[in-house]
């Protein structure tokens, strides 16, 4: 099985009708971590390293990839070809 990764649970519906009985398509619903507001985003002592929270929205989605990724051969992140998308795939 493949597990493909999209942004939307409208593109997800819409791709699985495309592909076969070997994929499913999860959709991420968008951004999954963010920088947090408060307290800064970036630890100046740790070389600026950046400080990821994961949107409590979306820590069920990503439970719910994990799980699918556990029986799955390839895992295939599929989201836009932009900017918002290759973030959405680098946090996911």
């Amino acid at each position: 099985m493949n597990l493909v990764i999209v942004e939307s649970p409208a593109k997800a519906k819409t791709i699985n009708k495309y592909l076969g009985s070997s994929y499913e398509v999860l959709a991420s619903y968008g951004h999954v971590r963010d920088l947090p507001a408060k307290n800064g985003s970036v630890d100046p002592e740790a070389d600026f390293q950046m400080i990821w929270e994961t949107d409590p929205k979306a820590a069920g989605r990503l439970n719910d990839i994990a799980k699918a990724l556990k029986g799955a051969d390839k895992l295939i992140l599929a989201t836009d070809p932009d900017r918002e998308g290759e973030a959405i795939s680098w946090h996911v």
